[in-house]
């Protein structure tokens, strides 16, 4: 019963790809390199990668290996990411059958609903408002306090 994880390595994937456009001019990145950043396999970069293109988020050229931001980081927000990569449902499901012959039961699903949603809401609002832009300037301004070059890591990451 955990949050799945789909969200956080489509931020990454995105991330990596806006980062390295703007501080090395190239987009394309195989999920290989997109996968080793990440940790994890191939195979889940580009389950996520589907789900990206889908939603219209990156796109892939013919003859040139690997995937790019379909549009420009600024005009993508952590919502359209979230959206093209969990599933409509609510973060916080509610158990199916609670006991209508207890009190609890019987109130629960109205009284934790009417929670979750309000959260449901104020989370989507906070992704909303930043856009892979902001994340992107973020993780870099992160690399260069600690003397790190964001972008040049893409080049020397193992294949």
């Amino acid at each position: 019963m955990t949050v799945s994880s789909r969200f956080a390595v489509a931020s990454h994937v995105l991330a990596l790809l806006s980062v390295h456009e703007s501080q090395i001019g190239e987009s394309a990145q195989s999920s290989e390199k997109l996968a080793c950043s990440v940790g994890v396999n191939p195979v889940i970069v580009r389950g996520i990668s589907s789900m990206l293109r889908r939603a219209g988020l990156v796109c892939s050229r013919q003859g040139v290996t690997g995937l790019s931001l379909a549009r420009s980081a600024s005009e993508i927000s952590l919502l359209e990411i979230y959206r093209a990569v969990q599933p409509p449902e609510r973060l916080i499901a509610l158990h199916e059958h609670p006991s209508q012959a207890c009190v609890v039961g019987r109130h629960i699903q109205d009284v934790l609903g009417a929670v979750c949603s309000e959260a449901q809401a104020a989370l989507e609002t906070r992704l909303s408002r930043t856009s892979l832009a902001d994340l992107a300037e973020e993780l870099s301004a992160r690399a260069d306090a600690e003397g790190s070059d964001a972008a040049g890591m893409v080049g020397r990451l193992p294949v």
